[in-house]
């Protein structure tokens, strides 16, 4: 595969202190997003961090709706995605639960991904969610928008069409190293949280990051 031909971008400023934004709604539910800075997409190893994403909350066998929803139902909704753009990218983990439960889902996806940084994943986990990545991309192509979507965008993004067969044997080709490197590496860095719910006091936040 041909290394990609990346257009110029415009220097991302790097955040060193974490931050909580909330936004008042009264509700009977919250939605939060808890992210840290990603790989950027001229990164080979955005292959290992789509992976992990899909390890830690692609779907009911993932690790934090097992955590979360499964064992505890403190969610009733909880994903994570990974995104890429052309400085940097994010790694983001979304759940809506009850505003009373929201502190505490904040703790588990905290330990969930101090632990995943610290041990990685097993191997039942990274090859289900390669699985579940490859198979994703293989059903978009049977959709004709998806398949034009993705040739316009591997233009726009890298100057050419990578080859459908080389992405997927990227993604087989991801390690449980490869997972546990990427892991270590971001799963830590400086956090943001946001919320929508009906929550006024941000310090309450601030403390369960600062643990």
């Amino acid at each position: 595969m041909a290394a990609p031909v990346i257009r110029p971008n415009i220097p991302i400023k790097n955040t060193k202190q974490q931050s909580v934004g909330l936004l008042y709604k009264k509700s009977e539910q919250a939605h939060m997003f808890y992210g840290m800075e990603g790989v950027a997409r001229a990164d080979d190893r955005r292959f290992a961090m789509g992976v992990l994403s899909a390890a830690l909350g692609g779907g009911m066998s993932s690790r934090l709706f097992q955590e979360i929803r499964e064992k505890r139902g403190l969610a009733y909704s909880v994903y994570a995605y990974a995104q890429q753009f052309a400085g940097s990218g994010v790694l983001g983990f979304y759940a809506g639960c009850n505003p009373t439960k929201a502190i505490e889902v904040v703790e588990i996806i905290r330990s969930v991904l101090s632990d995943v940084a610290d041990n990685g994943m097993t191997h039942e986990e990274i090859e289900r969610a390669k699985g579940a990545v490859r198979g994703s991309l293989v059903l978009s192509q049977e959709d004709t928008g998806s398949r034009m979507s993705r040739i316009g965008k591997n233009e726009i993004v890298y100057g050419q069409v990578m080859d459908f067969d080389d992405i997927l044997k990227a993604i087989s080709r991801v390690s449980a190293q490869d997972i546990h490197e990427i892991a270590s590496e971001f799963l830590v860095k400086t956090p943001t949280l946001a919320l929508v719910g009906p929550f006024k006091n941000e310090s309450k936040f601030e403390k369960v990051l600062q643990k």
